[in-house]
């Protein structure tokens, strides 16, 4: 089988079809994780991102939750972002863990969820909302409509990634999220605090806060994470 074969899949979701982008492993099948966009779109750097899970051994696959439009500056992917129904779109990311499940190249008996701004706001509302169907969640800097006020729901272990400086997401308000999920949920929670700015993690980054040791280590305590809870 070639090296990460990816392709543009349709999934079942409230009665509609929704548009995603798939990425298998060399070996053809693995766990599943789910890859949330951040406020700019599905764009080639979450695209990079499914197709490096996917190197690690997973099934990836990242709903398109704005139908195939990308942001080209901030001004537009705040208003793209503002725009979004977040329980339609919270439905569409269900349908995607369904999806996954059902996949015959899915190992595992739950999905991980990985997002990052925006994205990692739907993380944590996709864990509070699915239960047990997923596993593992990991929030890098989760911002946005999406980020739930209760985690009762959520029944995966959270593994989060926020930066000390960031301007978006101040530290002290993402502790204080440590807590509240781990005091709500009972679940196994662990973030992870970094000497860097807003997504430090995207290599593509338009802010200009890329943090290459920062992102390092937040992917590979990720991959650790996920291959620990999803095996």
């Amino acid at each position: 089988m070639s090296e990460n074969p990816r392709q543009n899949v349709l999934f079942a979701s409230n009665g509609h079809e929704a548009h995603g982008y798939l990425a298998l492993p060399p070996s053809g099948s693995g766990p599943g994780v789910i890859v949330i966009q951040e406020w700019w779109g599905l764009d080639d750097h979450i695209a990079a991102v499914t197709d490096r899970l996917a190197a690690e051994g997973f099934v990836a696959l990242a709903p398109d939750l704005y139908g195939g439009r990308v942001a080209h500056d901030a001004d537009e992917a705040g208003q793209m972002m503002g725009d979004l129904p977040v329980a339609q779109s919270a439905t569409d990311l269900g349908g995607a863990v369904d999806y996954l499940l059902a996949h015959g190249a899915v190992t595992s008996s739950s999905v991980g969820a990985v997002g990052f701004c925006m994205g990692g706001g739907f993380v944590l509302l996709l864990a509070a909302q699915q239960g047990a169907k997923v596993g593992a969640a990991v929030p890098f800097y989760g911002v946005g409509p999406a980020v739930p006020d209760a985690y009762a729901g959520v029944s995966a272990a959270v593994q989060g990634h926020y930066g000390e400086s960031d301007g978006f997401y101040p530290v002290d308000q993402a502790r204080a999220q440590e807590a509240q999920i781990r005091t709500e949920s009972g679940a196994d929670v662990e973030f992870f605090y970094y000497p860097a700015g807003h997504a430090f993690y995207n290599d593509e980054n338009k802010l200009g806060t890329y943090d290459k040791a920062s992102a390092d280590l937040a992917w590979s305590r990720t991959v650790e994470f996920l291959r620990s809870h999803l095996a």
